[in-house]
């Protein structure tokens, strides 16, 4: 007998931040070959769009048979059917059905799009329902009155504020992840499953109402802390349901050994809770499309790529102080920031203060056939993270045929070797790194080559199987 998993998620294609929805994708098409049937709740529908990796078929009775993809719809206030109408799916997600519950998104708002994409403001159109649960949690600890963590990287302070009294509700995030809660119980009542999987802390209320209310083990899947996103200046509110959700799971999954010491030191969950599962990578052919040079770039220009969110997390000052080093000693290089995010117009005042302007190149939101462009054009791939749990990034750039230089606060540092390392706020080593693969192909050939074999061994279905290890496990710590 299959074992029927209870997902939870905030993201899925097209509507993806990066790192959360893609793995989310990854993982779920990955299971198709395990005894799994998962249902997957979502905050809101995968829009019917050509250029999507998977599509929406209507849950009438007309339904195309043939369809891959069925989502159901919520409507607030009324209780799910016993046996919703689902229509029938193909390879590879005929073990999973969709849920879509309308927790109040506004019509233009919506969730943080690809690569930085934020989008409209995300908000709640009701009042948000506030969850319990019957588990028991160690008291959070007391703030710490540490300074500010700040690195001198010789262009002024750029660190953040905190981000509780900056930013009341986080666009809405949180009144909309407690109505998220609230609807999932509701649909859960309906629902014949054995496992809760909940994916970062927008889920974890759910979770915890759910396994409170079933009985059923909950299995915390964390893709990102609070501590990675924000260092020092957290938003206590959403630490604290990350701290309950992962006191509250029977197993938790962490996506690198970076993730499970921040969850030990900061969260102070026992060792032997946690299992470290890596991300994975789809390794299709790679189909380059056709090329539109920007006008900016000339085909002499070596071009040095920054891929990710615009965040502080991401550490793309750093990245406009290494890159006024390097053009120090060659003027012949380009850099190209593609992405968007809430330091976009602080990163560009950055760039055009210290005289960079017409050397780095922004790009804003890219859709995935831009994201192919752009590592087509690229020299070499810098992520100098001050935090990342991962960065399924490094990975596609790798996939992509193109050498990468990673910060050693990642997660993407411990799997592959055959890449050049570096400390996020050390600047004159990574211009230094990235100046050494410019300027010597046979560095670069030697990178493409080795870190192309290392990530053919990072696969979804490798990650996929872990994880319904991880369900047994879970499973079998329940008292019967």
């Amino acid at each position: 007998m299959a074992m029927r998993v209870l997902m939870l998620g905030w993201e899925f294609p097209p509507h993806i931040t990066g790192g959360l929805g893609t793995a989310c994708y990854g993982l779920t098409k990955a299971m198709h070959r395990l005894p799994v049937e998962i249902t997957f709740v979502l905050p809101r529908p995968v829009q019917a769009d050509p250029a999507s990796i998977v599509r929406v078929v209507p849950t009438r009775s007309d339904a195309t048979p043939q369809s891959p993809i069925a989502y159901d719809t919520l409507e607030p206030g009324v209780t799910p059917p016993a046996t919703p109408a689902i229509a029938p799916s193909g390879p590879p997600f005929e073990h999973v059905r969709f849920h879509h519950l309308p927790i109040g998104l506004t019509a233009t708002g919506g969730l943080p799009g690809a690569y930085g994409h934020r989008g409209p403001a995300l908000t709640s159109t009701t009042t948000a329902t506030t969850t319990t649960t019957r588990h028991t949690t160690p008291a959070a600890p007391t703030p710490p009155d540490a300074p500010r963590q700040t690195h001198d990287v010789g262009l002024g302070d750029h660190t953040s504020t905190n981000r509780a009294a900056a930013h009341p509700d986080d666009h809405g995030h949180l009144a909309a992840c407690h109505r998220y809660a609230h609807m999932c119980v509701q649909l859960a009542r309906h629902e014949k499953f054995d496992v809760i999987h909940a994916h970062d802390w927008m889920t974890f209320p759910a979770a915890m109402t759910v396994a409170a209310e079933s009985g059923k083990p909950m299995v915390a899947h964390v893709h990102s802390t609070e501590f990675d996103r924000a260092g020092e200046q957290i938003d206590y509110r959403i630490f604290d349901i990350e701290r309950r959700g992962v006191h509250a799971a029977v197993r938790v999954v962490a996506v690198s050994h970076l993730t499970r010491s921040i969850l030990m030191s900061r969260y102070d969950v026992e060792p032997k809770q946690i299992d470290v599962v890596y991300n994975g990578i789809d390794h299709p052919d790679i189909r380059w499309p056709d090329d539109t040079q920007a006008a900016a770039i000339r085909p002499s220009d070596r071009i040095v790529l920054f891929l990710g969110r615009i965040t502080m997390q991401k550490g793309p000052e750093y990245f406009v102080a290494a890159a006024k080093k390097v053009l120090e000693h060659d003027e012949n290089v380009k850099f190209l920031v593609a992405g968007a995010g809430d330091r976009v117009p602080e990163v560009i005042r950055l760039a055009a203060r210290e005289g960079l302007a017409h050397k780095i190149l922004f790009t804003g939101f890219l859709d995935q056939a831009d994201v192919a462009r752009v590592f087509r054009m690229a020299n070499v791939y810098v992520m100098p993270s001050v935090s990342e749990p991962f960065g399924i990034a490094a990975l596609e750039a790798i996939r992509h045929d193109v050498p990468v230089i990673v910060s050693r606060s990642s997660g993407v540092s411990e799997v592959i070797q055959h890449a050049l390392k570096v400390d996020f706020w050390d600047v004159n080593d990574i211009a230094d790194k990235i100046l050494a693969v410019l300027r010597h192909p046979p560095l670069a050939s030697e990178l493409r080559q080795n870190a192309e074999i290392e990530v053919r061994k990072l696969t979804w279905t490798d990650a996929a199987r872990h994880v319904y290890r991880v369900y047994e496990d879970a499973i079998a710590a329940m008292p019967v």
